[in-house]
């Protein structure tokens, strides 16, 4: 199982992002991801860096890191500017980008809304999603937020890896046995326990949110 971070990017300026991203490359960490949100969850007054420009700069820095999205949410950006961005990273990291998508939800259609963007059904999202993961599924692995038994089992006909959020290690094992499975979610009370636990259930990737130990990451890594 590879293991990765997201990177503090709720803050004014990236220098804290690239930062950690350092700290994963010296730990020897997989990869690190990016929130795509205009603010975070709930707090409109807070701010949000845009996720492409710091993993572009994170790639450019470190040769050893995968580097995605964690969710690019369908409807923030048209759908041909998200896939040219995506394919930017991949022309500036070949094989090291995950196009992990997602459809948002009613806790992020705030900042749709707020934004002038509109909120597109949910029908229409999942057909928008399912765009653009067979374009780019040739191209790099794509991940797809899990969400509605309808978002599942989109991923499943795409192809797509399906990206559980704090999920436990039961669950993750259930839907390995319907295809390839990633977890992503806040740092357990049991860490070492709970990632031996998500290995185990077949998940090939757990991401932790930025409060993780970088150096606890790197150290579990390093015994595999």
């Amino acid at each position: 199982m590879r293991i990765g971070i997201l990177l503090p990017t709720f803050e004014v300026g990236a220098r804290h992002a690239f930062e950690v991203a350092a700290q994963a490359a010296e730990a020897g960490l997989d990869g690190v991801f990016a929130y795509d949100h205009l603010w975070p969850m709930g707090s409109p007054a807070r701010p949000a860096l845009a996720p492409f420009p710091v993993l572009a700069a994170v790639l450019a820095r470190h040769e050893s890191l995968t580097v995605g999205p964690l969710v690019a949410r369908i409807g923030l950006l048209p759908s041909t500017t998200l896939i040219e961005s995506l394919r930017t990273l991949e022309a500036l990291g070949p094989g090291r980008v995950v196009a992990a998508l997602g459809t948002g939800d009613r806790l992020s259609a705030a900042e749709n809304e707020a934004y002038g963007l509109g909120v597109a059904s949910a029908s229409q999202r999942r057909e928008e999603l399912g765009h653009v993961a067979r374009v780019l599924g040739p191209e790099m692995p794509v991940w797809v937020g899990a969400g509605s038994p309808a978002t599942n089992e989109l991923a499943r006909r795409v192809g797509a890896t399906l990206n559980l959020w704090n999920a436990t290690p039961e669950q993750v094992a259930a839907a390995r046995a319907e295809g390839p499975v990633s977890w992503a979610g806040p740092v357990p009370a049991h860490l070492e326990l709970t990632l031996d636990r998500l290995e185990s259930a077949g998940a090939t990737w757990a991401v932790l949110s930025p409060h993780a130990s970088v150096a606890a990451l790197g150290a579990w890594r390093a015994g595999r």
